[in-house]
């Protein structure tokens, strides 16, 4: 009965519009919040048309039950979310990062409205994964993430059973390696910071009467914008290699 209603070669593009859109919503650069949503539906109905006579032999015919194909959208639209959530958990990377920079660097009640997070954070934090961004643009990571979309139906075929554990894994995986990679993105103010304060906690104890915090911050402010411009390059160096990385397990073998 729904073959009647659709043609198989426009339910190939409305399938892979699924995942791709899906995918969409939530991948870096595409699914920000200046970015207009009507823009961001053309451009997964453009990208589905484009890849959908590629992988149009793992789609699966159209089903005669309604339940069926609901259910068939629905993986699709799993696939597609954790495609998704695996590059924007990559990219909250450098707002932890920034928040932990700002808070060694007396900058954390500096707050800025973020527009990736549609909610307010450190000025650090917005400035970091603005850059981060910017170099996904300009290094064609974004080419890259797009291609893992194209891939993943080798990897993640239509109408097979989802690997729900494997897929939690990896989420649970990732979420320990932002953090991780936070931490090792700030250590150089935490090793700095944490010298500083120890020095104006023996200096505060020598001189009692001299509110010594207050008359270091504007020191210890200067110091954290100088050890980001100076270790920035590294930084985002190690960052878009660590983002890439994770990026190549779903592009399938040349």
């Amino acid at each position: 009965m729904l073959d009647e209603l659709l043609s198989a070669e426009l339910f190939v593009v409305i399938f892979v519009f699924v995942r791709v859109g899906a995918t969409m919503m939530l991948l870096p650069g595409f699914a920000e919040p200046y970015v207009a949503p009507r823009t961001r539906l053309m451009l997964a109905l453009l990208i589905s048309i484009v890849i959908a006579p590629v992988v149009g032999d793992t789609v699966p015919p159209l089903p005669d039950a309604v339940l069926t194909l609901a259910l068939l959208i629905i993986g699709e639209l799993v696939i597609g979310f954790f495609l998704g959530t695996v590059t924007r958990l990559f990219l909250a990377t450098m707002a932890t990062a920034g928040m932990i920079i700002a808070f060694m660097s007396s900058l954390a009640n500096a707050l800025v409205d973020d527009p990736s997070s549609q909610q307010q954070g450190s000025i650090m934090g917005s400035f970091l994964t603005t850059v981060a961004v910017l170099m996904m643009f300009l290094l064609d990571l974004h080419h890259v993430m797009l291609m893992a979309v194209a891939d993943s139906y080798t990897l993640f075929r239509p109408g097979e059973a989802l690997p729900m554990g494997d897929l939690s894994e990896m989420i649970t995986r990732v979420v320990a390696k932002t953090f991780l990679l936070a931490v090792q993105l700030a250590a150089p103010f935490i090793v700095v910071g944490t010298i500083f304060y120890l020095g104006l906690g023996v200096l505060g104890r020598l001189m009692p009467q001299v509110q010594i915090f207050f008359v270091a911050m504007p020191l210890q402010v200067a110091m954290g914008v100088i050890i980001l411009f100076l270790s920035l390059p590294v930084m985002m160096g190690f960052y878009i290699t660590q983002f890439s990385d994770t990026l190549m397990p779903f592009l399938a073998p040349s």
